[in-house]
């Protein structure tokens, strides 16, 4: 519930008490659904979706891979990526083609629309980030992006790391 929602409930006032509003967890939540609510928007503007950008930027920054290699590298379940990939391979962003090395499986490039494409979708994310991030100067984007991703980092060097998070 949002603010506004809030404060149009009997009584609602639309501010939380101090102990609510302090809580770096609360704040790094809103902060989440509100980040993905204009990824999402933004993306939907551009007739895509966080999961077509997930993988085109995987196949651009990491190369080829297998399905298997692209759902762990993204985050994305293997069952969920046979959709992503045959709505990309529908709209000549990837092509598929059999492994070199194992005929058993596909190799998933990117293709050279798929990189045009790809470049657009990094200038839809660079203005929502603009606008998400509006309040903070440069050096503080950085420093947030350097804390966030200190946080997101496993605290044992024996966890698994987090996975991915797209947009």
């Amino acid at each position: 519930m949002n603010r506004p929602e809030a404060a149009a409930l009997p009584g609602g006032t639309g501010t939380p008490p101090d102990r609510l509003a302090q809580r770096a967890s609360r704040l790094l939540s809103q902060l989440a659904t509100r980040s993905d609510r204009l990824v999402n928007e933004g993306l939907a503007g551009a007739d895509a979706r966080k999961w077509h950008y997930a993988v085109l930027a995987s196949l651009a920054d990491q190369g080829p891979a297998s399905q298997a290699a692209l759902s762990g590298r993204t985050g994305i379940y293997r069952s969920d990526m046979v959709g992503v990939l045959k709505e990309l391979t529908g709209r000549g962003l990837v092509d598929r083609s059999p492994d070199p090395a194992d005929q058993r499986r596909n190799l998933v490039t990117l293709s050279p629309e798929g990189r045009r494409r790809l470049r657009r979708l990094d200038q839809v994310l660079d203005e929502v980030h603009d606008e998400l991030l509006a309040p903070l100067d440069p050096a503080e984007r950085d420093q947030l992006v350097d804390l966030l991703t200190r946080l997101l980092r496993p605290r044992h060097p024996d966890a698994p790391p987090s996975p991915p998070v797209p947009g």
